[in-house]
């Protein structure tokens, strides 16, 4: 099939299958051809209570002998959609590069608000620490990637020292898709419903949180990216940079804001190297 064709299929199944809840990207991932040097090794794993909190772990095929470093892949939706099941494109890509890799669900709009879902991902990165071994990963090598609303959480779990606490200095890097991390003031109603009940809305920012204690960083955005705008990862990589962290931004010019991560699947990959700069990105700062 060409690109356009499988999108095509992406997009009819999703109309066909609305009655069975489906999402766009997991219809997407499921016409994917997938990488066959990975494999998913554990399956609907609790973290914590409830459906929200499991996850996914995928591995190499031939993972070797030696520790792997670990990334932790958070999906996007909004902060009110999403599971892991339409990503499994994503984690198996990234796992095919030479990494164990997590995916985990976390609760979303309306049954929580902020910090809700970013507590959740903690959560999930706290399992990776105690966890990881028993796949061949190096708990102390963690780099954490999002896309979207994914971003956000992970820059906050990156930047925010509350939520991992001592558990942060296992975090070598944060790689953030299309992220908003300075969208002050709250405008529409998803970022409201999502954060407006919170009394200092400057604590919502993961800009505000960047400082000499960050982790290196990779930010990555859509220069077509209509839905969170080129300036969140701007306005956050230049102030890493003045704080004196190791931050690198790239803006593809072409790309929307799910072009970005669908780029990662093996027949877009040519759109844009965003598979090859976060997986670079990821050796460098865990020494692999």
């Amino acid at each position: 099939m060409t690109k356009l064709t499988l999108a095509g299929v992406a997009l009819l199944m999703c109309g066909a299958l609305v009655a069975a809840a489906c999402s766009p990207l997991r219809a997407f991932d499921t016409v994917m051809p997938k990488d066959g040097t990975s494999r998913l090794v554990a399956a609907d794993v609790p973290y914590g209570e409830g459906p929200r909190r499991q996850l996914d772990v995928y591995t190499p095929v031939a993972a070797g002998q030696r520790p792997l470093p670990v990334i932790v892949f958070i999906y996007g939706g909004s902060w009110a959609n999403g599971t892991r099941e339409g990503y499994h494109f994503a984690a198996r890509a990234l796992s095919a590069a030479g990494f164990v890799t997590v995916v985990p669900d976390y609760r979303l709009v309306p049954e929580v608000r902020f910090p809700g879902f970013v507590q959740d991902c903690a959560a999930a990165v706290r399992w990776v620490r105690t966890h990881a071994g028993r796949y061949g990963g190096d708990p102390d090598r963690i780099v954490l990637v999002g896309h979207s609303a994914g971003a956000y959480n992970a820059a906050m779990l990156a930047l925010d020292p509350q939520f991992l606490g001592a558990d942060r200095a296992a975090i070598r890097g944060f790689a953030g898709l299309a992220g908003p991390y300075d969208f002050l003031p709250f405008n529409g109603k998803v970022v409201t419903d999502t954060f407006g009940a919170w009394p200092k809305p400057e604590e919502t920012q993961p800009i505000h949180y960047a400082d000499a204690s960050a982790p290196p960083v990779l930010l990555l955005h859509g220069g077509e990216d209509g839905t969170v705008w080129p300036k969140n990862s701007i306005n956050l990589d230049a102030r890493l940079r003045a704080a004196g962290v190791p931050s690198e931004l790239k803006v593809y010019r072409d790309l929307g804001h799910v072009g970005i991560v669908t780029a990662l699947a093996r027949p877009f990959r040519g759109e844009a190297p965003v598979l090859a700069d976060i997986t670079a990105f990821a050796r460098r700062v865990t020494g692999s």
